[in-house]
C-alpha cells in the first residue's frame, strides 16, 4: 500500500523542484549528455557528439535546453567551452538513476 507520508521530509517545493528538474531532462540525449558530463568532469561540445553519435547540432540545442535551466554550465577555455553539470540536485537524480537502474 501506498504510504502517502514516506516523503513527509520533503517539502512540496522540493519536490517540485525535482520535478522541474525531471523534466527537463525527460529526453534520452538529454540524460546521456548530463550522465557523460558527470562521469566525465565535464567536456566540449566535439567529445559530447562523438561519445553519443548525435549530430552536433542536437548536441548543441540539448545542451542549450539544460543551460537555460541552469543545469548545465559553460566556461571558455581558449577557442573551445567546457560544459559541465552546475546542478547538485541533477547529480543526484543521475546518481540514483545509476545506482538503481545500473
Amino acid at each position: 500500500m501506498l504510504d502517502v507520508n514516506s516523503n513527509a521530509d520533503m517539502t512540496i517545493e522540493e519536490l517540485e523542484s525535482y520535478a522541474n528538474i525531471l523534466k527537463i531532462m525527460a529526453h534520452p540525449i538529454r540524460l546521456r549528455i548530463v550522465k557523460g558530463l558527470i562521469e566525465n568532469g565535464g567536456c566540449n561540445v566535439s567529445k559530447i557528439y562523438s561519445s553519443l553519435g548525435v549530430p552536433q547540432s542536437t548536441i548543441s540545442q540539448h545542451l542549450s535546453k539544460l543551460k537555460s535551466a541552469g543545469l548545465v554550465t559553460g566556461d571558455r577555455k581558449g577557442n573551445e567551452i567546457i560544459y559541465s553539470v552546475e546542478s547538485n540536485d541533477a547529480r543526484k537524480i543521475i546518481s540514483c538513476m545509476v545506482e538503481t537502474i545500473g
